[in-house]
């Protein structure tokens, strides 16, 4: 199974990955599985914080936590909790640029 195929399975099924479907819990998972592809000789999500520098205008000093943060919610200060609307918004955005992300690496290896 592909980075792109589980990331697609593990979006529409969050809730059997994680127990509490937030931004946060999101990104703890979404650094486990990085840490442990990369471990075992994965490419896991290498490159990802890039793609999102190169595509959109997020500040480069941010975690990319923090980058979907700033696309999905443009304005967005921070200091307060996300309502439960905004959690949701915020992780859709978060699975489309994955997505669009892994894809286009896919592409790219494809051509190499």
């Amino acid at each position: 199974m592909s980075d792109r195929e589980f990331f697609a399975q593990f979006a529409t099924h969050t809730g059997m990955f994680i127990s509490k479907t937030t931004l946060n819990a999101t990104t703890a998972f979404m650094v486990g599985y990085d840490q442990a592809a990369r471990r075992h000789g994965g490419s896991g999500l290498d490159g990802w914080r890039e793609w999102l520098m190169a595509h959109h205008e997020v500040s480069g000093n941010l975690v990319w936590e923090a980058q979907i943060l700033q696309i999905a919610l443009p304005g967005w200060q921070g200091g307060a909790d996300l309502t439960p609307e905004q959690e949701a918004h915020v992780l859709r955005v978060l699975f489309e640029l994955l997505d669009r992300f892994l894809a286009e690496r896919e592409g790219s290896a494809g051509q190499a």
